[in-house]
């Protein structure tokens, strides 16, 4: 994928736009932003999408701060970008589409005469195949005491495996420690890119709700570290690696898990933090009551890396309490 060229400047057009995806019952129009950047110079495509889940809102400022200077950047090929993909769940600060209650990344790739999620899935889908991609970056965002990094759908099966292993190299570039996902979801944009040969995947960016210009500036330096990687911009001086214990560093692909469950009801206190090493047999956080009376200590079940922890100390049983990357 790599796109070997000299680094001289060629043209770069810059547009914005809107798609419309539906009127509303006071004919206001609903329309979805798109961004393009195309360089002069053949080269990979690559989209951006973002804020599908309409409370996950540090991705349409990455995508912003991407396009603020890219006419410098760009060597070769094609941005494009949808940074705002579920407007009406973002203007209520909603997960979901508000009106019609349905996530948007379990609506994919949707149906032309479907629900209205699926009908917004079919466009965005639709419209990310017209141009061919090489790549398909989508960004959400986690629990909000949580550490970045890229996750990647399970295997799509062999018929796709060319498609997988350059999405698990593109991952390698994140510079975020990587994770393979345990839950066979089907629905999501980026497993379905993936059964379209369309290597594809998915950066989470800690908290929700909130622009952190921290969390910001590790997705302007992971995408930095892949546009160089594909050759689309200048190589670069120092490539971003987010701070991670050894054992878990970026280039191995971890297997996500929220496991052990809470067995009590109570408080959580919790002791292990995101980003740091857990051993089996180590407690990672406790239970107590509204006395603050031990009820239980939670203990590692595998050696991991702890990816982020609840976003409330209140728990009842068969809650998660951690999330963790395991080799």
């Amino acid at each position: 994928m790599k796109n070997k060229l000299s680094h001289n400047t060629a043209p770069v057009k810059v547009s914005y736009s809107f798609m419309k995806i539906m009127t509303g019952s006071d004919l206001s129009l609903k329309r979805l932003p798109l961004m393009s950047a195309k360089s002069a110079n053949p080269g990979p495509v690559v989209w951006l999408t973002a804020c599908g889940h309409g409370d996950e809102v540090c991705g349409i400022v990455i995508v912003q701060e991407i396009f603020k200077n890219i006419r410098k950047r760009l060597l070769c090929g094609s941005i494009y970008a949808f940074p705002l993909m579920n407007p009406i769940g973002f203007e209520t600060g909603s997960r979901n589409i508000t009106v019609s209650r349905e996530d948007l990344n379990r609506s994919f790739p949707g149906k032309l005469t479907g629900t209205l999620g699926e009908r917004l899935a079919n466009r965005i889908f639709s419209t990310i195949m017209d141009t061919s991609p090489n790549l398909v970056i989508d960004l959400h965002n986690d629990w909000t005491k949580s550490i970045p990094y890229t996750l990647l759908d399970h295997n799509p099966g062999h018929s796709h495996k060319a498609a997988y292993d350059k999405t698990k190299i593109i991952a390698r570039q994140s510079g975020f420690v990587s994770i393979v996902d345990t839950d066979k979801l089907i629905n999501t944009l980026s497993y379905n890119l993936l059964l379209n040969d369309i290597p594809a995947l998915t950066f989470e960016l800690c908290e929700p709700y909130l622009i952190n210009e921290k969390n910001v500036k590790y997705g302007l330096d992971s995408i930095s570290n892949i546009l160089s990687h594909l050759g689309m911009i200048k190589p670069l001086t120092e490539r971003f690696s987010y701070p991670t214990p050894v054992a878990y560093r970026a280039g191995k692909l971890l297997r996500y898990t929220d496991k052990p469950y809470s067995s009590k009801s109570g408080i959580i206190r919790f002791i292990a933090k995101p980003g740091e090493e857990v051993r089996r047999g180590q407690p990672f956080a406790k239970i107590v009551n509204a006395f603050g009376k031990h009820q239980e200590t939670i203990i590692a079940i595998n050696d991991a890396i702890v990816l982020g922890h609840s976003d409330s100390s209140v728990v009842f049983p068969g809650m998660p309490i951690m999330a963790f990357g395991i080799i």
